[in-house]
């Protein structure tokens, strides 16, 4: 005789085949998306508000999913998307510093705008006035229709609580509140920010590659993902590539259990059970150079917006070492100017009177010479890696250096860029290390 279910037993397996059901709808339409489906775990919850994610797991409401099925699938089709979509754009791990509203808005509305341009059966709804509007321009004011410049383009325009309930109700179709918070370094949301950051890179091969129809609407996808990889908090995690684990003085409340703690100075007055650790273990930047390409190519203007942009990032305390060894040099045809950091102060002087030297053809291998003697000098112990920042082609060394190299392009002319395969490449769009756009004026980003 079978054993017999609770109604929330039985609502459990039911919302589980019906995802399961979804997500097979979803691997026979969009086959390029078989990696990115599998990286969600089907989840039926009832802690979620219709659907989440937290980026390993798919949330989903066991009651709605039983009451929506039979009426509605594609609506469920189009959520599940929806959700995957969030993941492979990396939605939930690069809101950085803008407004966790504003940044959750925007994402709504670039997973629904690839979900209305595929044009998919199983996915497909009418796209109503307000929605066409505001595709209609967005598209006419920003070069990508990806999170990161919706979301700059909607704290421009100051939208009042009218039109921004207007585009909440049209675009939200999930429940955000599982996202990690940024700076979350916990192993759960370090692990969902990995594996989405391979699977992303790994999808932007894949459609790069692929013959795809014109109007087909998988331009549109290929779009986003390619913008989410070269964005600014792309560059932020890239840098921490060159942090290394070290121990510095300072309190580790997570070392000791306050209970104790108090026990003691209560029961002795002055005289704590557990002292907490006055060390703890930091992963942070401790030695590495910036080479600053300032070839005729290099234009003056994007070198000090990168450079703006690695102060911001080096600045903030737990990005590096109260006492740390970071070269700058500049270097065309050779290296120019050297420049020692070693703390904060002397960071933000440099900042202050930077002026661009050089003006010659581009060759990178007399900063690796300089660096390598650097090392022979006795300048660099534990010499993390490299960070050359360039616009143009040049010579590369023939052999790997000991230390790794990672070669900074801005802009699509340079994503053939003959590396060596020994050396690292990152490709960002220079459009997001420009200034801020003026605020005095709000022509063209109104979207209603």
């Amino acid at each position: 005789m079978p054993q017999s279910e609770t109604q929330s037993q039985w609502e459990h397996r039911m919302a589980l085949e019906i995802l399961e059901i979804t997500r097979s709808e979803l691997y026979m339409n969009l086959r390029f998306l078989s990696l990115a489906i599998g990286g969600l775990t089907p989840t039926p919850s009832t802690a979620v508000n219709g659907v989440g994610t937290d980026g390993l797991r798919l949330l989903a409401q066991p009651e709605r999913l039983i009451r929506l099925y039979p009426k509605n699938p594609v609506l469920l089709n189009r959520e599940y998307l929806h959700q995957l979509l969030h993941c492979v754009f990396r939605h939930p791990f690069l809101a950085g510093d803008h407004d966790r509203g504003l940044w959750s808005l925007a994402c709504d509305i670039a997973a629904e705008y690839t979900i209305d341009r595929l044009h998919l059966k199983c996915t497909d709804r009418i796209v109503g006035w307000v929605r066409g509007e505001v595709y209609r321009r967005l598209s006419e004011a920003l070069p990508a229709m990806a999170a990161e410049p919706i979301c700059r383009l909607l704290e421009q325009a100051k939208l009042d609580e009218k039109a921004l309930a207007t585009l909440q109700r049209e675009f939200r179709g999930d429940d955000h509140r599982f996202w990690p918070r940024p700076g979350d370094q916990s192993p759960q949301a370090r692990q969902a920010a990995d594996q989405w950051q391979k699977l992303s890179q790994q999808l932007q091969t894949e459609l790069e590659t692929r013959q795809k129809d014109p109007g087909s609407g998988g331009e549109a996808l290929a779009m986003q993902v390619k913008a989410a990889n070269r964005s600014r908090r792309t560059y932020r995690d890239f840098l921490r590539k060159f942090a290394v684990l070290r121990e510095e003085l300072r309190a580790d409340p997570d070392s000791f259990d306050p209970g104790y703690y108090t026990y003691g100075l209560q029961l002795y007055g002055d005289l704590p059970l557990i002292e907490p650790l006055e060390s703890r273990e930091s992963i942070k930047i401790e030695e590495f150079v910036i080479v600053v390409d300032t070839s005729l190519s290099c234009s003056g203007e994007l070198v000090k917006n990168f450079l703006r942009e690695t102060y911001g990032i080096l600045r903030q305390s737990e990005s590096f070492f109260r006492r740390t060894n970071i070269r700058i040099l500049q270097c065309d045809d050779r290296v120019r100017t050297d420049v020692k950091i070693t703390d904060l102060e002397q960071l933000s002087a440099y900042m202050d009177a930077f002026q661009l030297v050089g003006g010659g053809g581009t060759d990178f291998r007399p900063a690796f010479q300089y660096v390598d003697g650097l090392i022979r000098a006795g300048e660099f112990h534990h010499l993390k890696g490299l960070l050359y920042f360039t616009d143009g082609l040049g010579r590369f060394p023939t052999r790997r250096p000991a230390y790794d190299a990672a070669f900074l392009f801005l802009g699509d002319q340079y994503e053939d860029a003959d590396l060596p395969p020994w050396a690292m490449k990152l490709v960002l769009d220079e459009r997001e290390f420009a200034p801020p756009p003026s605020t005095t004026s709000t022509k063209g980003v109104d979207l209603l």
